[in-house]
């Protein structure tokens, strides 16, 4: 069973939905780093659900650093952070306890645990899991920027909406930092927001593009083959609750171009050697070249809707139906913008620590 992520740095989830709480250790950390907890609470705030087109579940994500951080620096020591779950409902999942959720993990969890797993609300693969993935993420952002590497998410496309692209990528990165609703265009988030609502009337759910850009990497960092940079992000960003799909730079669409097109011509600019173009995304042969590194990254639509779905009585292994109970989001996209930020720190720290050492952090 496998709930820890990385190499030189590491990070291992605990908890379920509706257990007493959840949490992560961030092993591998270099010690001096400076912990806000301010940073943390306000990282937290940019996942937690917002108004009707979130869940009504209410968390206050009041969390507690049980060890390795002294007077506001990391010691070097595991670092555990827990979270208390408060506004817990296992009840609402009584009469549903033997009905398969379509689009959920009810089914394989039960064949991988033999049935002796915590289904209430997903238990341990429910995203509620990510508000911890979230605070240890805060420190890692702080940490490297730092270091002069900036992270940000936007909302690329929802319901059919477009938000504007990445223009000058480091003021975008800026003006999305603490931005409620992560898009570049707010007319094109109020439309988003619109069809999210749309959805939530009808029963149903909408789902969501996110896109990355991760500024300032150094070139050089990532290994040519199964660990890469594309790789190791692609592995952890596929580790989010609803993300199906991953694409680097023109993505898919680099398919159909010719390679005078795809390619990125290089340049130099005092000193630095840049691309005219970054169809690649920022990396070439597995390693970063120093230009931006930009991905985008797919969400479903949330599973649990209120509209009746074909399914499976587990215990008589008869076809019944079932209709979504409990408290839900009408769509993720939104929220899990912190989440993918955390997980892109996450990667980056860990691949600078395997590139670099401990030492890279605190020069």
């Amino acid at each position: 069973m496998k709930n820890t992520f990385g190499s030189a740095l590491t990070l291992t989830l605990f908890g379920e939905s509706h257990g007493k709480a959840i949490g992560a250790v961030l092993d591998g950390l270099a010690p001096g780093l400076c912990v806000s907890e301010e940073s943390i609470a306000a990282y937290l705030a940019l996942r937690r659900p917002a108004g009707a087109i979130s869940t009504a579940r209410r968390e206050p994500d009041e969390f507690e650093i049980l060890s390795g951080v002294l007077n506001g620096k990391t010691c070097g020591t595991p670092l555990c952070i827990v979270i208390p779950n408060k506004d817990v409902r296992p009840g609402d999942y009584d009469e549903m306890r033997d009905l398969l959720r379509p689009g959920h993990a009810d089914f394989t969890a039960n064949v991988k645990y033999g049935g002796f797993q915590d289904a209430r609300g997903g238990g341990h693969q429910s995203a509620r899991l990510t508000a911890a993935l979230v605070a240890a993420g805060a420190i890692l952002l702080d940490a490297l920027k730092d270091r002069g590497i900036k992270i940000g998410t936007h909302i690329k496309r929802c319901a059919c909406v477009d938000d504007a692209p990445f223009g000058d990528i480091e003021r975008d990165i800026e003006a999305l930092e603490y931005k409620p609703f992560a898009t570049i265009s707010d007319e094109a988030g109020e439309r988003m927001r619109a069809a999210i609502l749309d959805a939530k009337e009808d029963g149903d759910s909408v789902g969501g593009v996110l896109e990355t850009a991760v500024c300032g990497l150094p070139a050089g960092v990532g290994e040519p083959w199964f660990d890469s940079l594309e790789g190791v992000l692609a592995h952890a960003l596929f580790s989010i609750p609803a993300v199906k799909g991953v694409e680097f730079g023109a993505g898919f669409s680099i398919s159909d171009m010719r390679g005078t097109q795809a390619n990125d011509a290089f340049y130099c600019e005092n000193g630095v050697i840049k691309t005219c173009t970054n169809n690649n995304g920022g990396v070439n042969g597995g390693i970063s070249n120093g230009m931006p590194v930009l991905f985008s990254v797919a969400y479903k639509p949330t599973p649990t809707i209120s509209l009746p779905q074909e399914t499976v009585n587990i215990r008589t292994m008869e076809s019944a139906y079932i209709r979504g109970a409990g408290r839900h989001d009408p769509c993720v996209a939104h929220r899990a913008r912190a989440v993918q930020d955390a997980v892109t720190a996450l990667c980056i720290a860990d691949m600078l620590t395997v590139r670099y050492g401990v030492g890279y952090f605190t020069k």
